[in-house]
């Protein structure tokens, strides 16, 4: 299996630090607002990495931290009067409902980082005991200059950063570059050696995952927006705190673009993922993510989403068989495609290729074509549930149907669809194949699909 390392710039074959043990850390979110498209593409690909690493046999231990301590929760609570806790709480509960609802699996461990200030103030302790950190007037700050391979990662050397506009300057550091450790702050703040505060962002992942997975871990997976400042930052606090290599396989997912345009917040050009999972299932989402390379930026739109949806039904539709547990899929020629591809930089997009060919074979009741469309969807996250409707729901489509059929054949009020059936058979054993065509069509409008067997004809929901 080979990586893109983010770091090398390079594909390179994974060995993980203990053999068949995947140590694995993901940035997780700053709980204060919905989570957006955005953050959806980065957690359903490291998702799908997480689940596929599995599928291939490794014993993974996800990490995917929460930002609970954070100068926008704490502008959120004043606006709202609240308390920073009840925001960061709030908060967090939607954005666990958004993943859920997308089929991510949950993290092994959750740290929050409120629940890790005691790790972060003594790797912030170790750093001033090494020269890499100090402090001013409550505030610690690290010596960027002092730890040799800074901008490595980024591809920035220090002499561009200095000229940077992105620069912070203030009269309390001893270089502009120096970023912060430990902010003072007493209204809100933690105790501390340097007096009450909070920590700086960058320290709350490297306390996190060095008291989670150790010093040294296998992969650190993020958005692109993260290689800089943020994961710079953690290897450069890391490895001057620890004196070890801090992440073996740096991972980056691509943008999610609005008009070219980064998905953000700040640019105010953002969907939801609550308001999305209202107009499209979490399948649809699922398949339009992956159909991208995922170190790639993909361009959202109505088109593109509509274009996943129609995809899914190709999936979903397939026609189904009872999975055979003990058919060994490894030996198929599908089993060997999939992870082929997937096995070169997780190249979903070739993996889904392999998922259409066998929906098309299992439609052609080809033996096992079921069982292993299951079991490879399965490995990417998809799920094989049907919707679940209310009684009003599914009512209403039997009545959109019935409306279409009025017209088409007297006496269809759309009452039930044990009548339109009727109306249907007759059609067929009056050989009005055009009839029948057009109530199948209506039916498939409505999202009802029938299907024919020798013991008469059924009905299910898409």
């Amino acid at each position: 299996m080979k990586l893109h390392s983010s770091y090398t710039n390079e594909l390179e074959e994974f060995k993980p630090l203990v053999e068949n043990k995947v140590s694995m850390y993901v940035c997780g979110p700053t709980v204060y607002d919905y989570a957006h498209l955005g953050h959806a593409r980065c957690y359903v690909t490291w998702d799908v990495l997480n689940r596929y690493l599995r599928f291939k046999g490794f014993d993974v231990t996800y990490c995917r931290n929460v930002t609970d301590v954070d100068d926008k929760i704490l502008k959120k609570a004043e606006a709202e009067g609240k308390t920073p806790e009840e925001v960061s709480q709030h908060w967090y509960k939607v954005f666990n409902e958004s993943m859920k609802a997308l089929n991510t699996l949950k993290p092994d461990i959750e740290p929050f980082a409120t629940k890790t200030i005691g790790e972060m103030i003594a790797m912030i302790k170790e750093l001033i005991e090494k020269g890499y950190a100090y402090e001013v007037g409550g505030n610690v700050y690290f010596r960027v200059k002092k730890f040799s391979e800074y901008g490595k990662l980024s591809g920035q050397p220090i002499e561009a950063l200095e000229s940077g506009a992105r620069v912070e300057t203030t009269d309390k550091k001893e270089d502009p570059l120096d970023f912060a450790l430990w902010k003072k702050d007493e209204k809100h703040g933690y105790p501390s050696p340097w007096g009450r505060g909070r920590p700086g962002w960058h320290i709350e992942c490297s306390a996190m995952s060095r008291k989670h997975l150790g010093k040294t871990i296998d992969i650190h997976a993020g958005g692109a927006d993260l290689v800089f400042p943020h994961h710079e930052n953690e290897i450069a606090q890391s490895e001057a705190a620890n004196d070890a290599k801090f992440v073996n396989y740096w991972l980056h997912n691509g943008f999610v673009t609005v008009n070219k345009e980064k998905m953000s917040k700040s640019l105010g050009n953002f969907l939801t993922i609550d308001k999305l999972l209202e107009k499209y299932d979490a399948n649809t989402i699922r398949l339009f993510i992956l159909t991208n390379h995922y170190r790639m930026p993909v361009e959202f739109s109505d088109e593109a989403l509509i274009a996943a949806e129609n995809g899914v039904k190709r999936l979903m539709n397939a026609k189904r068989t009872e999975i055979d547990d003990n058919f060994d899929i490894t030996q198929t020629p599908e089993y060997k495609e999939f992870t082929a591809a997937m096995d070169e930089d997780m190249n979903t997009a070739k993996a889904l290729a392999v998922l259409f060919d066998l929906a098309n074979k299992a439609n052609k009741d080809e033996p096992h074509a079921f069982t292993v469309l299951y079991k490879l969807a399965s490995a990417l996250g998809f799920t094989f549930d049907k919707p679940k409707l209310s009684e009003e729901e599914l009512q209403a489509k039997i009545k959109q149907a019935g409306m279409a059929l009025a017209p088409l054949a007297r006496g269809v009020r759309g009452d039930s669809m044990e009548e339109i059936i009727a109306v249907r058979k007759k059609a067929r054993e009056e050989k009005n194949w055009e009839l029948a065509d057009k109530i199948r069509i209506a039916l498939d409008e409505a999202g009802i699909v029938l299907k024919d067997t020798k013991e008469g004809t059924t009905w299910e929901i898409k």
